[in-house]
C-alpha cells in the first residue's frame, strides 16, 4: 500500500506493506537512523519518534495507524553544525556515551519540554523513565533536559511557565 507520512514537516510517500513498523519506514524507506531498532517489542525506547508531539516507540507503530499526524525525528532537532537547544544540551552534559540511546532520550524529552517547557526535575525523571540507558548516563541526560529547558527559559525572558 501507498501512504503519504508527514516527517519533520516535509510530506514523503511510501510503499510498504500495513504492518511494518513506523521504524523500518524511517530508516529504510526514509534513510531518517537516528531512532535505532533496540528491543522490538516497545521496552527499551532507542526507537522514540514523536506523534503529534506525543512520544511513541516506533518499533511498535504499524505504519497503517500513522495517518496524517506529523512525525518527528531527531533529525528535525537541528544538524550536526546547527544542533537544536536539546542536542546542544546533552553534547554540553556530555550525555551520551555509546549513544545507542541518546535520538531517542532527545526525542522523549522534547516532547516533555513542547507540553512543560518548565518542569520539575520529579517531571523530567518521570518523563523519561520508559527510555532505557544501559551505559549509565541517566543523570548526565537528566542534567541535560534541565540545561535545555533553563535555556528555553532565559531565550524566551522568563515568559514560559
Amino acid at each position: 500500500m501507498s501512504y503519504e507520512l508527514q516527517v519533520n514537516g516535509k510530506r514523503h510517500r511510501v510503499d510498504t506493506d500495513a504492518d511494518t513498523p513506523l521504524l523500518y519506514v524511517l530508516r529504510n524507506e526514509l534513510g531518517l537512523n537516528g531512532a535505532k531498532f533496540g528491543c522490538g517489542l516497545g521496552q527499551c525506547g532507542a526507537c522514540t519518534v514523536t506523534l503529534d508531539g506525543a512520544p511513541v516507540m516506533s518499533c511498535i507503530v504499524p505504519v497503517s495507524v500513522v495517518g496524517a499526524r506529523k512525525i518527528g525525528t531527531v533529525e528535525g532537532l537541528g544538524t550536526a553544525t546547527q544542533p537544536g537547544v536539546l542536542q546542544q544540551a546533552f553534547i554540553d552534559e556530555q550525555a551520551a556515551q555509546c549513544g545507542y540511546c541518546i535520538a531517542g532520550m532527545i526525542m522523549r524529552a522534547q516532547a516533555l519540554l513542547d507540553q512543560h517547557p518548565a518542569p520539575s526535575d520529579e517531571q523530567i525523571r518521570r518523563h523519561m523513565m520508559p527510555n532505557l540507558c544501559r551505559c549509565g548516563t541517566h543523570m548526565r541526560i537528566l542534567r541535560a533536559v534541565r540545561r535545555a529547558a533553563d535555556t528555553l527559559k532565559a531565550q524566551d525572558g522568563g515568559g514560559r511557565s
